[in-house]
């Protein structure tokens, strides 16, 4: 059975940090360009950060760079976000997803598996 697991999330006070973990299982993450969306309250889900299979090449939101990190580890079949200098405006559950292809990183409908979500609070 193919699926993407997220771990990681919890309550952080502001300016503190997370690293969400997405480990796939049933397939090779190594093949597929991973990222993180996130869906806030009220608000549509957004491309946050993503890496790809081919190179490791990393893209960000302009909401997030400087403060997150994507890392991939293949031999563990996992994505990691490292998130620093968390704002209250990062609070919102997040998904990683999984795509064999594609030219816009945070086209939703270029990614054919998704993981249930991890919820990420910031606040004092």
């Amino acid at each position: 059975q193919v699926q993407l697991v997220e771990s990681g999330g919890g309550l952080v006070q502001p300016g503190g940090s997370l690293r969400l973990s997405c480990t796939g299982s049933g397939f090779n993450l190594g093949y597929y360009a991973i990222s993180w969306f996130r869906q806030a309250p009220g608000k549509e889900r957004e491309g946050v950060s993503s890496i790809t299979a081919s190179d490791g090449s990393t893209y960000y939101a302009d909401s997030v760079k400087g403060r997150f990190t994507i890392s991939r580890d293949n031999a563990k079949n996992t994505v990691y976000l490292q998130m620093n200098s968390l704002k209250p405006e990062d609070t919102a559950v997040y998904y990683c997803a999984a795509s064999d292809g594609g030219s816009r990183w945070s086209d939703q409908a270029e990614y054919g598996y998704w993981g249930q979500g991890t919820q990420v609070t910031v606040s004092s």
